[in-house]
């Protein structure tokens, strides 16, 4: 399955799911929004406005939620 991790730099929630998906050995997609106005508009559609949003395969979510990471493992 896909994962990705639509984060910002210097984003408490967005360090903590990623420091989740490196413990849990998770393979993501890191896309930087600072860096990536494309993917600002992807986010926004989604209707998010909390980050990180995570995409994994039919699942998405918005901020860190290691109930949701769990899920990826099991």
């Amino acid at each position: 399955m896909e994962v990705t991790l639509y984060s910002t730099q210097q984003c408490m929630q967005c360090e903590a799911t990623k420091k989740a998906f490196d413990r849990h050995g998770i393979a993501y997609e890191l896309i930087d929004l600072n860096q990536n106005p494309h993917a600002k508009a992807q986010v926004a559609a989604l209707g998010y406005r909390q980050l990180p949003v995570v995409i994994a395969g039919p699942d998405h979510w918005s901020g860190f939620r290691p109930d949701m990471i769990r899920r990826l493992v099991a």
